[in-house]
């Protein structure tokens, strides 16, 4: 059978996409790039936030519309598992729906799915990490999402995805240096490392936290150039992690701490364990163990119960702490969360503009990181060709999400090589440059 998936939301999801790929090859499915050439869609769908949710129902209904008269249609991912019942309700032009602990069985869920009768699979969670050694790359080869555990267990008062995905459960070690030694044999350079929290790797597993001891086996795998680290939380930011990624030239003096606010009251309301404080230690000690590390944070407005004094001092944190990559997100009611009950509820309108504001400001504080880099030369990864200039990021850039480099080339270059870009202009979200070497 021929099978085009679609992923939405987040690299975890891209992760489970690829797993589920890979099962349905060794089953003797083959992947196809265009959902009009397949006899079976499947949607990997995010349910985190309503913009979220939205987008997801929107691309199932434009691609039941293009499956074929016999084709089948499978919504998996977040959406389903949350909504599984009510979306088969009021999605009848949806025929499979599975829950994010159903991938392994999908080969024998197509095989015995009988036409016309729509079908639900939903399961709790395993008490351990499942495993599925099968993985199929259904984007780029030189750069790959690693996923190194699934659930959460930090229960952030906003937060559905302890309800969706369960508690945290890490990988053993051993299955994920298999994972990425496999990687790199097939072409990846790139490694990022994910989870709901990465940095609470292996507590479940080796009663502490191994995410210092994991990053130095993977930097033994030759092939790995850079190994980048997303969504960790700066309570558990430990200063062996600062010193294992200070040591270490593989691992990207880049780091991804989603802290979503400052005001400590804020904080407390949301249920992190983080203050302002903690928050702005973690960041000087990282800055003094790297001086170039670029720290990536996201935060969030309207929270219910923010004031405009809690407003002001996330707006002053911002401005004090300038950080090199900063998304903002206006807080999404999600029910079944402590905070959808909560009193203090902020006017959509407050929240957007309060969101609108904190970007307007960090766009000027993007612009000067970025000129402070004109006249020096970077290593960029090459990731695509568009008529006379080259796209391709940085060590200090995660794939889709960060800045990139626009840049020129006297010789021809691959997706997937390295070359030494010297930056001769800066804009906002961007740099412009023109090969000074060329390191493939």
């Amino acid at each position: 059978m021929r099978i085009y998936i679609e992923t939405l939301g987040c690299p975890k999801n891209v992760s489970d996409s690829e797993y589920a790929a890979g099962l349905l090859t060794e089953a003797g499915h083959a992947m196809v790039s265009d959902p009009g050439e397949a006899e079976a869609i499947i949607v990997n769908t995010c349910g985190f936030i309503n913009d979220a949710k939205e987008e997801s129902i929107d691309r199932i209904l434009k691609l039941a519309k293009e499956k074929p008269e016999d084709g089948i249609l499978i919504v998996s991912g977040c959406l389903s598992q949350r909504y599984g019942e009510e979306l088969g309700n009021a999605l009848p032009e949806v025929d499979i729906l599975i829950g994010v602990n159903e991938y392994h069985t999908l080969p024998q869920i197509l095989s015995e799915y009988e036409r016309g009768r729509q079908k639900l699979f939903f399961n709790s969670y395993e008490k351990e990490y499942s495993e599925i050694s099968a993985r199929a790359s259904l984007g780029v080869s030189y750069s790959s999402y690693l996923k190194i555990a699934e659930g959460c267990d930090n229960v952030c008062a906003y937060c559905v995805i302890p309800s969706i995905r369960g508690s945290y459960r890490s990988r053993k070690k051993e299955n994920i240096l298999e994972e990425a030694r496999r990687l790199a044999e097939k072409g990846c350079k790139e490694l990022i490392l994910v989870a709901q929290d990465v940095t609470a790797y292996g507590i479940d597993l080796y009663g502490e936290y191994h995410l210092p001891r994991l990053l130095q086996d993977l930097c033994k795998i030759e092939e790995i150039r850079w190994i980048r680290l997303m969504y960790c939380y700066e309570d558990r930011i430990t200063d062996e992690l600062i010193e294992v990624m200070a040591a270490n030239e593989k691992i990207c003096k880049y780091i991804d701490i989603p802290i979503q606010h400052a005001s400590d009251r804020i904080l407390a309301a949301m249920n992190r364990r983080s203050t302002r404080a903690t928050i702005e230690n973690t960041i000087k000690k990282l800055r003094a163990a790297m001086p170039d590390i670029h720290i990536r944070t996201t935060l969030i407005t309207g929270f219910p119960g923010e004031t405009r004094e809690d407003a002001k001092i996330l707006e002053d944190f911002v401005e004090k702490m300038r950080f090199e990559r900063l998304g903002v997100f206006a807080y999404s009611k999600e029910e079944g969360t402590p905070a959808a009950s909560m009193e203090g509820q902020v006017p959509d309108k407050t929240k957007l503009a309060r969101r609108d504001r904190l970007m307007r400001l960090q766009q000027q504080i993007s612009l000067e990181h970025n000129l402070q880099k004109v006249g020096q030369v970077f290593e960029v990864l090459v990731e695509e060709r568009e008529e006379e200039t080259y796209v391709g990021r940085t060590a200090y850039d995660a794939p889709e999400i960060d800045n990139t480099v626009i840049f020129t080339s006297d010789i021809p270059l691959e997706p997937g090589d390295f070359v030494m870009v010297k930056i001769d202009d800066g804009f906002d979200y961007d740099l412009t440059g023109h090969v000074v070497r060329a390191d493939k």
